[in-house]
C-alpha cells in the first residue's frame, strides 16, 4: 500500500526536520520546501495528497501558494500553519480554499489529527441523507419527519431548521458561504432573512450541544463550517 504523501513547507528548518520525522514516523511520505517560490513546481511534480504550508515563508507566502494551487486542484486538501491570530488572516486562508488552520505552537498530536481527518473527508466525498434520514454525531436526523433526536429525547424542527441542517450535514467539514445558503432557504440574502439565518444558526447549536465533536463554527465575513468531530 502507497504512503499518503504530504507537500509539508516551512521556512524554520529546526522546525521543519522535527516535524517532517514525526510525519515520516507515523508512515506519512513527506516532501518538504522552505522556499515558497518553489513550490508550485514541486507541488506539479509531486501530485501531493495533502499540502501543508506555513504562511510566513520566503519569496512567497502560503496564501499566495495556495491560491495557485487552487488553480491548478480544487481538491486536494490545504492545512495552514501560522504565528498569525488575527482573525482577517484566517478569513483570508479559508477565502483562498485553506480547509484548515494550525496555529503555532502545536501539538504533533494535533497536526497529524487534522491530517487524517481531512484525508478522510476527501476520501468519504460528499455526504448525502439517504433514505430520509442521518447519523450526526449521537444524533439521529430524520429529514422527512423534520425530527432530530438523541435517543433520549426527540425535537421537532420547523421546515428551515431542518433544511438548514441538511445542508449543513451534506457540507460539512466545508465553508459554506452565507449567501449560498440565503438564496437556497429564503430566494435572496437581504438583510431580514440575514439576521433570520443568524437565529435559526443559533438554535442549531443549541439543539446538538449534547455532542460536544459537533460544531457549527462561524467564519467571520464569509459563512460557516460544520464539523462533525
Amino acid at each position: 500500500m502507497s504512503k499518503t504523501k504530504i507537500l509539508y513547507v516551512e521556512d524554520e528548518l529546526f522546525l521543519g526536520k522535527i516535524v517532517r520525522e514525526s510525519l515520516e514516523s507515523r508512515n506519512f511520505e513527506v516532501i518538504m520546501e522552505s522556499d515558497g517560490a518553489k513550490v508550485l513546481d514541486l507541488f506539479k511534480k509531486s501530485n501531493p495528497d495533502i499540502c501543508v504550508l506555513d504562511v510566513m515563508l520566503p519569496n512567497k507566502d502560503g496564501f499566495t501558494i495556495a491560491d495557485e494551487i487552487r488553480e491548478l486542484d480544487e481538491e486536494v486538501p490545504i492545512i495552514f500553519l501560522t504565528a498569525k491570530t488575527q482573525t482577517e488572516d484566517v478569513v483570508k486562508g479559508f477565502s483562498l480554499g485553506g480547509n484548515d488552520y494550525v496555529r503555532k505552537p502545536f501539538s504533533m498530536e494535533e497536526l497529524i489529527v487534522r491530517i487524517q481527518n481531512l484525508l478522510r473527508n476527501r476520501t468519504e466525498g460528499t455526504q448525502k441523507i439517504n433514505g430520509g434520514s442521518a447519523t450526526i454525531g449521537k444524533y439521529n436526523f430524520q429529514l422527512n419527519r423534520q425530527v432530530l433526536s438523541n435517543g433520549k429525547e426527540e425535537k421537532k424542527l420547523s421546515y428551515r431548521e431542518s433544511e438548514l441542517l441538511k445542508v449543513l450535514y451534506e457540507n460539512q467539514d466545508k465553508i459554506i458561504d452565507r449567501k449560498d445558503i440565503l438564496n437556497l432557504l429564503w430566494g435572496n440574502d437581504s438583510f431580514f432573512n440575514s439576521r433570520n439565518l443568524d437565529v435559526y444558526i443559533t438554535k442549531l447549536r443549541s439543539y446538538l450541544k449534547e455532542d460536544p465533536s459537533l460544531e457549527i463554527i462561524t467564519i467571520k465575513g464569509i459563512g460557516y463550517r460544520f464539523v462533525t468531530g
